[in-house]
């Protein structure tokens, strides 16, 4: 399997690699992955970066009964 890394792929590929990843599902919630995953495509964050703010961000154990809320 060939390296996801910014530093060892370009703009193209990334972009395709995201195209890939999402397939046909690229909404849930209101949530648009594609623009969520511009930083990566334009070399400016690492996908796991962007997956782990996802994931703090919406996170919830089984014992809570709604995603924890960010403040803005």
């Amino acid at each position: 399997m060939k390296s996801l890394l910014i530093k060892d792929t370009t703009v193209s590929e990334r972009a395709q690699i995201v195209r890939e990843a999402l397939g046909a599902g690229s909404d849930c919630e209101g949530v648009d992955f594609t623009d969520m995953y511009d930083d990566y495509i334009y070399g400016l964050k690492e996908l796991a970066d962007i997956n782990r703010e996802f994931s703090e961000t919406h996170a919830y154990t089984t014992t809570d009964s709604r995603p924890q809320q960010t403040d803005i």
